[in-house]
């Protein structure tokens, strides 16, 4: 079963689960459309990517920019949601906050997780129709993202039932993704993390997505080797636009914070994809 979250507002809906396997596209949606891609080469402050995240949201609301996927990386930063118990962190924020990472609480679904460089973080600000019926399917699509992803990269991702996000299996069951979403008006915000060449080390501090017993993984640790943010941010470009369709007609790696409607801001450097 899949947990959803609904607010006062029935503008507004949250969701952080999925179980069942799905494909890739959906002939019920036209072929491709048109979309932007930001691209952050360092890690950015969650408090920025909030900002920005913000910003697009009202820009693809009121149709002044496309659909936009954003890919980056965040500086070290546990954010709490919705569903998040005083148990799933501990309740002090002085220990979560040690050697300066931020605490952040947020409107998306789920519980606590953590952010910090080597995880690759992906901001869908989609409108959800044009993609998906609901957002039971929009999850299923980007949990196919996942997927897709690591297998590109030889590694077998799964869904386990009640158990949100992505495992892998071997050598033992450990989440390497996770997913928490909210939809507002139609445009979705909030997204995917995948764990790809980080210290492991803060997720000691919580209960990632409120399981006790979580283990956690990546993909430099399945690899035996470390992995570069650069080819794996490109791959997920790639595969976002292939399962959902988008072709990415402006695509920018960004390194400042200011972005505001898709024509006002200039490419600098074309993402090779």
């Amino acid at each position: 079963m899949q947990t959803a979250f609904y607010s006062k507002d029935k503008s507004v809906t949250e969701f952080c689960a999925l179980e069942c396997p799905v494909r890739a596209t959906d002939s019920a949606f036209p072929p491709a459309t048109a979309g932007s891609l930001l691209v952050f080469p360092t890690p950015v402050p969650y408090s920025v990517a909030w900002d920005l995240q913000s910003r697009l949201h009202h820009e693809r609301l009121s149709d002044v920019r496309p659909d936009t996927v954003v890919i980056l990386e965040h500086q070290p930063v546990y954010t709490l949601g919705r569903s998040t118990q005083a148990s799933d962190w501990g309740g002090d924020e002085a220990l979560l906050r040690v050697n300066g990472t931020a605490v952040h609480r947020v409107n998306r679904g789920g519980s606590a997780t953590y952010h910090g460089p080597g995880q690759i973080v992906v901001y869908p600000i989609l409108k959800l129709a044009q993609h998906a019926p609901g957002p039971r399917r929009l999850v299923q699509l980007l949990e196919d993202v996942i997927i897709r992803l690591l297998k590109h990269w030889d590694i077998d991702g799964h869904r386990i039932e009640k158990r949100p996000g992505i495992w892998v299996l071997t050598p033992q069951p450990a989440k390497i993704a996770s997913i928490g979403i909210r939809i507002e008006r139609g445009i979705t915000l909030h997204g995917f993390a995948l764990n790809v060449d980080m210290d492991l080390t803060p997720f000691q501090r919580i209960r990632p997505c409120g399981f006790a017993d979580c283990l956690v993984s990546s993909m430099n640790v399945l690899c035996g080797k470390s992995i570069p943010l650069d080819e794996v941010k490109s791959d997920l470009a790639r595969i976002f636009g292939e399962v959902f369709s988008i072709e990415w007609a402006t695509e920018a790696t960004h390194p400042g914070t200011r972005v505001t409607a898709a024509d006002e801001f200039v490419p600098i450097n074309r993402f090779n994809l």
